[in-house]
């Protein structure tokens, strides 16, 4: 038994008597003293209240000189924040004062609208062997048990970024990146875990507390795959190369050339392409998956849907667009356009945009003349030229969002014209048609027409402006956005980042541009 306290009326004046723990329990906590007599409001003597628990000894101890009526038995209860449990403290009578009857003690609790979770065997069991100044557990509300959202686990890696190695003599390997997620016929690709939902819960009021709303999702498929029937699961139907394209898995096989050329025109393959010379001048190759070129591409357009790799590099007038990275040995006044990462050993006089992040590392890694942009960061040793070439550098916001933004803002503007041009047709049509006119079957297969394509045009709307706020919020999200110089930043060179902007006016050494205080600024490495 806990240890606790009783209120003792003597000829002295009011004391208490407090009594042990017994059987390893705990001892009496004066708080529980002090709430029960500033409750009550009765004077007591600080010092005294405190010794009389201290030493917890069967004499009383006088408190206040002041007499006080005999109190019942009573009870304090104690609501928690969430309202999902209510507990007890019993304090007992003073000597020859009245107990607290069950009937009591359950009509306070109906009265304080305690109604659910009643846990009517500790309150039996405290009516037959009586425990004081111990919390007791008395109401137990039901918890919410939340659900869960639905969720897709890929069985590859879905996050490929060029990780170029640095060789024992100084050079750096771009090649073996591991860029490539080779799976096999039959392979597992996706499993989609359905979304859980939630159980509601009940507080102590018995008010019901509803569950968090769960989402549901879907696995997007393309190409070479094949959705199992309860759409839970996602395999390849041939060997290739997984990627995720617009949110669809695809499986791309490959298509391998000695050039391209006049013996092969230009080449469109809804899968990878690898050629093993180089891409003529004028020619392009367009892949729905990854292209690998051997030689050097000058002159040539490149479209992937997925991942560029030139292992030699690209100049004069070369234009490359990757859905996923471009790693090139050099880029020389040429065009990149990529989603995902560049990596390249020197970038020359050339205009680069990258989703993620420009990496130009190696013996040269230098950036020098024309722009570069990414999303993320950008990294190099050479930052310009000693010859003041214009170098800009803009970091901080992901440029095919950007033009996509546009995109639908002008969607959004030409529909709402539209709607505007069709509106006093169908709104004349309709006062006609309850006016009584009669219109021929043309007239109102002609209205019906307007009526649809209005529909289809707020639908267009509604889609496109979800998706505008959607990428609205991505846009504003914070990104620690930096320039990374491992050697020198010649004057001449712009650093952008967001909205801010730096103009490098003396060589700067060993640094990262970043903002700091609303600006740019330097910081060591």
């Amino acid at each position: 038994m806990h240890g606790y306290f009783q209120l003792v009326i003597t000829d002295n004046g009011t004391g208490i008597r407090v009594f042990p723990p017994t059987n390893g329990d705990e001892a009496l906590d004066v708080n529980f003293v002090r709430d029960y007599l500033e409750d009550r409001k009765i004077q007591y003597d600080v010092v005294g209240l405190k010794d009389a628990v201290t030493k917890a000894a069967d004499d009383v101890v006088i408190i206040t000189a002041a007499k006080i009526l005999p109190e019942r038995e009573s009870v304090s209860f104690n609501l928690s924040k969430d309202h999902m449990t209510v507990t007890a403290v019993f304090y007992p009578p003073t000597e020859g004062a009245e107990l607290l009857t069950e009937k009591e003690l359950r009509d306070t609790l109906t009265y304080n609208k305690y109604t659910y979770g009643i846990q009517d065997e500790n309150i039996k069991k405290f009516f037959e062997h009586r425990e004081y100044c111990k919390e007791i557990l008395i109401c137990q509300g039901k918890p919410v048990k939340q659900g869960q959202n639905a969720s897709i686990e890929y069985h590859f890696n879905t996050n490929l970024r060029a990780k170029p190695t640095l060789r024992e003599d100084g050079s750096v390997d771009y090649f073996n990146l591991n860029l490539i997620n080779n799976v096999n016929e039959g392979d597992l690709l996706a499993t989609l875990h359905p979304e859980i939902p939630g159980e509601p819960g009940v507080n102590v009021f018995g008010e019901n507390i509803k569950p968090a709303t769960v989402k549901a999702t879907f696995i997007k498929y393309g190409k070479n795959t094949v959705l199992s029937e309860d759409k839970l699961t996602l395999r390849a139907e041939k060997s290739g190369h997984v990627t995720i394209k617009e949110g669809k898995i695809t499986v791309s096989d490959v298509l391998t050339l000695d050039n391209v050329d006049v013996s092969t025109g230009n080449i469109d393959y809804e899968g990878s392409v690898v050629v093993k010379g180089v891409v003529a001048t004028n020619f392009s190759v367009k892949a729905g998956g990854n292209i690998v070129i051997k030689g050097i591409v000058e002159g040539a357009t490149l479209d992937a849907g997925s991942d560029v790799i030139l292992e030699c590099g690209v100049k004069t007038g070369g234009n490359i667009i990757a859905g996923g990275n471009v790693v090139t040995k050099f880029i020389e006044n040429a065009t990149i356009k990529a989603k995902g990462s560049v990596t390249s050993e020197c970038i020359l006089h050339s205009n680069v945009s990258s989703g993620t992040e420009v990496n130009v590392t190696g013996k040269r890694g230098f950036i020098a003349g024309g722009k570069v942009v990414a999303a993320d960061k950008v990294t190099a040793k050479i930052l310009g030229s000693e010859m003041g070439a214009n170098t800009i550098i803009d970091v901080g916001s992901d440029p095919q969002l950007k033009l996509r933004l546009k995109e639908l803002q002008k969607n959004i503007a030409t529909a709402q014209k539209n709607i505007e041009s069709i509106k006093p047709t169908v709104d004349g049509f309709s006062k006609m048609l309850k006016a009584g006119a009669k219109f021929s079957p043309d007239q109102v297969a002609n209205v019906k027409k307007l009526i649809e394509m209005n529909r289809t045009l707020t639908a267009n709307i509604n889609n496109d402006s979800e998706e505008y706020n959607q990428l609205m919020e991505k846009l504003q999200e914070s990104k620690d956005a930096e320039v990374i110089v491992e050697g020198t930043a010649f004057p001449g060179t712009t650093v952008n980042i967001g909205e801010l902007s730096m103009i490098v006016k003396k060589p700067v050494k060993y640094s990262r541009f970043v903002v700091k205080e609303g600006d740019v600024r330097l910081a060591p490495i």
